[in-house]
């Protein structure tokens, strides 16, 4: 039996894949591009938009690992239901779903960032895996440090010295590398007595101060942060996203800064849970050989 990995050529699928593989773990790739050629790993042409792909996909697979698409949520909601009742039909032995930084646990902090509302796609998605009777996990990152590679950051700091990002000065939150999603991923495949939400994240939360010392010390020269404004921060991003997405991430971004920080809790922590520590901003720099 094999493990069935959506999105596996792209940033959070990737290293999902590429963990369960070196793990010796059979992969399968799914994936919109029927001619994508992923490093070992068997490649199946599956679109969200089909419930019947996706049930013939997950039929007899070991694991499923699921993340939703940056799409109009109205599609996010169709994706959601299609991926519930293929998970209904096909019941495959175990189901872990990220939700990409929308928080679904109830010790939430406040209102900014939560996609727990009845109709949102993501909790559409949680609710339908509840109650499906598949064994599955659900993993809750906040943000990734990955956005920080981002063309408009990445160039500030290497040509400014300056890190520029959507957050107030200040402001604390518990970032997370996608590498560190696919370690807990692949964790929780096998660790079948943990379900529920899985917090992932740096716990203590850090500053943008502080990841951008993680920068200088890495770089050897001083790298300062700088709070930017959400929309203006994410304007760049509106050919790729769309105008409607990306109006929503800035919204969000705007409403997460109004908080008092943006940070799991200890309980139901990766590190407390499965004993999976998150890398500092400073591993995941070494990692990427930054």
């Amino acid at each position: 039996m094999t493990y069935m990995i959506h999105g596996a050529t792209g940033a959070q699928g990737a290293p999902v894949v590429a963990a369960l593989a070196a793990a010796g773990k059979p992969v399968t790739a799914l994936t919109r591009d029927a001619g994508a050629v992923v490093d070992e790993a068997r490649v199946l042409a599956v679109d969200y938009s089909s419930p019947a792909d996706l049930t013939d996909a997950y039929r007899g697979a070991e694991g499923v690992f699921v993340h939703l698409p940056v799409a109009p949520e109205e599609d996010r909601l169709a994706f959601a239901r299609n991926v519930v009742a293929a998970v209904r039909e096909a019941r495959p032995a175990r189901v872990v779903f990220s939700t990409s930084g929308a928080i679904v646990s109830a010790d939430g902090d406040g209102d900014g960032g939560r996609d727990d509302s009845a109709e949102s796609a993501v909790s559409v998605l949680v609710a339908g895996l509840a109650d499906s009777g598949v064994s599955h996990a659900v993993i809750e990152p906040r943000f990734y440090l990955e956005n920080l590679l981002l063309p408009n950051v990445i160039a500030g700091v290497r040509e400014e010295g300056v890190l520029r990002y959507s957050l107030p000065s200040g402001f604390r939150t518990s970032w997370a590398s996608h590498l560190d999603i696919a370690d807990v991923a692949t964790e929780l495949f096998e660790r079948t007595d943990i379900t529920g939400v899985v917090s992932v994240g740096q716990y203590p939360a850090v500053s943008g101060e502080e990841l951008a010392e993680a920068f200088s010390t890495r770089l050897g020269r001083p790298v300062t942060y700088e709070a930017t404004d959400p929309h203006v921060f994410f304007a760049p991003l509106a050919p790729m996203l769309g105008e409607q997405a990306t109006a929503t991430i800035a919204d969000m971004y705007r409403a997460v800064g109004t908080q008092p920080d943006h940070s799991i809790t200890a309980e139901r922590s990766a590190q407390k849970l499965l004993g999976i520590t998150p890398r500092t901003a400073g591993q995941w720099l070494a990692d990427l050989a930054l």
